[in-house]
């Protein structure tokens, strides 16, 4: 008597929760940083990075 092997489902990804600033962690306003810009370039170490503020009212940040 032969078993069949059982496969089991991965789990699905838990969605993260939405991230809340806590007291050790400073929040700045998106317009503190774009001063009015549609887009920015911010220096991180040796890398610049473009954050951009789009038409829709999202935010992209890219290297």
């Amino acid at each position: 008597m032969s078993v069949a092997p059982t496969f089991e489902q991965p789990a699905a990804p838990q969605p993260r929760p939405a991230p809340t600033p806590s007291a050790q962690m400073a929040a700045l306003d998106s317009t503190q940083l774009l001063r009015g810009q549609c887009e920015v370039l911010i220096q991180h170490g040796n890398e610049v990075y473009r954050l951009r503020h789009t038409r829709n009212g999202k935010l992209i940040l890219t290297k």
